[in-house]
C-alpha cells in the first residue's frame, strides 16, 4: 500500500490551546494519509523532522514486507 506523508499548516483556532498560550498562531502537523499523527509542532523544520522520521519508518516497513 502506497502511504502519503504530508506537512500541513494550521492557524488560528486550529492551533492547540498550549501553543496559542505561548503566542503561537500558527502551527505545523503530520499527516499520514491526510489525517494527522502525533503533536503539533511550533516549527516548519520541526514538522519536517518529523515527516523525514515516518518516510523512513515506512520504507523500513516496506522493505522488511518484501522480504
Amino acid at each position: 500500500m502506497q502511504c502519503k506523508v504530508d506537512v500541513a499548516v494550521m492557524i488560528g483556532s486550529g492551533v492547540p490551546q498550549g501553543l496559542r498560550a505561548m503566542g503561537q498562531s500558527v502551527c505545523w502537523v503530520v499527516l499520514l494519509n491526510g489525517e494527522q499523527r502525533g503533536t503539533a509542532f511550533a516549527s516548519r523544520d520541526e514538522a519536517e523532522e518529523c515527516r523525514a522520521a515516518w518516510l523512513a519508518q515506512l520504507h523500513v516497513e516496506k522493505s522488511d514486507s518484501l522480504h
